[in-house]
């Protein structure tokens, strides 16, 4: 199966500045290039299919009903498989799949992976528009694990307007999930994460029914003492130290700065509390930082065998990066927010969509799967390479511009929240997509204008160059 390689956060709703649930991760694949669109899908009713996964044939019948749903899937979907990955549902239910995990082969060695069975790509289809809860979310694909199977790691985030959740398929059959507190944070990154497991606390962590058997019957856990999913099911290998842990210790870092650790340390906690409050744009600095003011940044003035030493948290090839929002503070039918980057995080704005809405403007749902003039994907992957190819030159005026869009994206948050105050039902849906249209239409105007800038600027740091006399 292909896995992809990404970067979670999960925030609760007492650890956030307003007092929302968030769930974030960077979709990150192998190649820099794999076209995503953003769509809505309409709730069904009375539906007789059956879904094919064209990547490794996991066959499932699906519901005769769901419900309305976002989702971001590959462009080519005939090729690379539908990958929906991340989005909300109409009862306000987010969820974001996957976070590729790695279960150790003593453990694999007695439930090994089902070549057929229910894989990323077809995951977030077959649960998010079927589940009423976050909670409810990991019950029912905890169901279909028990029943299908699963081809390979994945950890899975939900969220609801109460709480979050992290799921973690290690095994063909074997998981384990954890609420996080109202006061938590967590930061994720390629390795199995969850820490110490109380099988006396249904109400915080739930559990592959006859995990505990699995493991004392197997001789599989190795501490003296406790009962430690990562160190039962998880990997401390090179890898681990220079792939995925510095990833999850920048962002502890940058929520925790008065802790000191090390980047490679094998026990970065699971469960976290921030020194401050949380807002969105923390969220999306984590997800679009590169190890930003240290050493190991890869765009930095570090040592040059420091920079390539870890893997940065923002890639060429994350393909879409997400903040999944459920606001406390406004009515159910305008809470949900989907803050997306279509670009390279590090340099391209995250877009506020209320998923409350039926549809989605053309340049993020007609992606095609080569460079156009109308897609959004390529509108911000262009601003992405303009960017880096003269770094030095232009890195301030994109933090410049980005933190303008910023403001403008939380002005046109309350502005909308004031106006749909005052609708309800098929007329707020109606409002909230066409304000979903004009933050589109706004955002290609202006990042048009500023590629332009970039575009003349660029002009003049050719190196094709030479000092003329002004008489000649």
């Amino acid at each position: 199966m292909k896995e992809s390689a990404c970067t979670s956060v999960l925030v609760g709703k007492a650890a956030s500045i307003d007092g929302s649930v968030m769930i974030a991760r960077n979709d990150d694949t192998f190649l820099p290039l794999t076209p995503q669109r953003f769509e809505m899908m309409p709730a069904v009713k009375g539906r007789h299919e059956t879904l094919v996964s064209n990547q490794n044939g996991f066959t499932a019948p699906l519901p005769e009903a769901g419900m309305r749903y976002q989702q971001t899937p590959n462009a080519d979907v005939d090729k690379e498989g539908i990958y929906a990955e991340s989005g909300f549902n109409e009862r306000n239910v987010a969820m974001s799949a996957t976070e590729s995990v790695y279960g150790n082969p003593k453990t694999l060695a007695y439930d090994p992976w089902i070549e057929n069975g229910l894989a990323e790509d077809s995951l977030q289809t077959m649960v998010l528009p079927f589940i009423t809860s976050a909670r409810n979310g990991v019950e029912y694909l905890g169901n279909l694990i028990k029943q299908y199977g699963s081809p390979e790691g994945n950890g899975v985030l939900f969220a609801d307007n109460n709480e979050a959740w992290y799921m973690e398929i290690v095994t063909g059959h074997q998981w384990v999930a954890q609420r996080i507190p109202d006061d938590a944070y967590v930061i994720t990154a390629n390795q199995v994460a969850i820490q110490t497991v109380d099988f006396d606390d249904p109400d915080n962590f739930m559990w592959a029914e006859g995990i505990q058997k699995f493991v004392s019957d197997h001789g599989l856990n190795p501490d003296l003492s406790g009962w430690n999913f990562r160190h039962i099911f998880g990997t401390s290998n090179e890898k681990d130290r220079h792939y995925n842990t510095p990833r999850v210790w920048f962002g502890q870092r940058y929520l925790n700065p008065e802790h000191k650790q090390e980047p490679t340390s094998s026990e970065l906690p699971f469960i976290c509390h921030a020194s401050r409050k949380i807002s969105v744009e923390d969220v999306e600095y984590i997800l679009s930082s590169h190890y930003n003011e240290t050493d190991y940044d890869p765009l930095g003035r570090g040592p040059e065998d420091l920079k390539t030493k870890f893997r940065p948290i923002s890639m060429n090839r994350t393909q879409n990066s997400h903040v999944l929002q459920l606001r406390n503070n406004v009515p159910a039918e305008q809470s949900a927010i989907m803050w997306l980057c279509f670009g390279v995080p590090a340099f391209s704005p995250y877009v506020p969509f209320f998923a409350n809405a039926t549809d989605t403007d053309p340049s993020y749902s007609t992606t095609p799967l080569h460079a156009d003039a109308d897609s959004a994907y390529w509108m911000y992957r262009k601003l992405s390479v303009l960017v880096e190819s003269h770094y030095a030159e232009f890195i301030q005026s994109d933090t410049d511009f980005l933190t303008a869009v910023k403001q403008a994206f939380q002005t046109h948050i309350a502005e909308t929240d004031a106006a749909a105050a005052n609708l309800s039902g098929d007329a707020l849906t109606d409002y909230l997509t066409k304000q979903n249209y004009a933050v589109v239409a706004e955002m290609k105007a202006k990042t048009t204008q500023f590629m332009n800038e970039l575009f003349e600027e660029g002009l003049g740091l050719s190196k094709l160059t030479f000092n003329m006399d002004v008489n000649l």
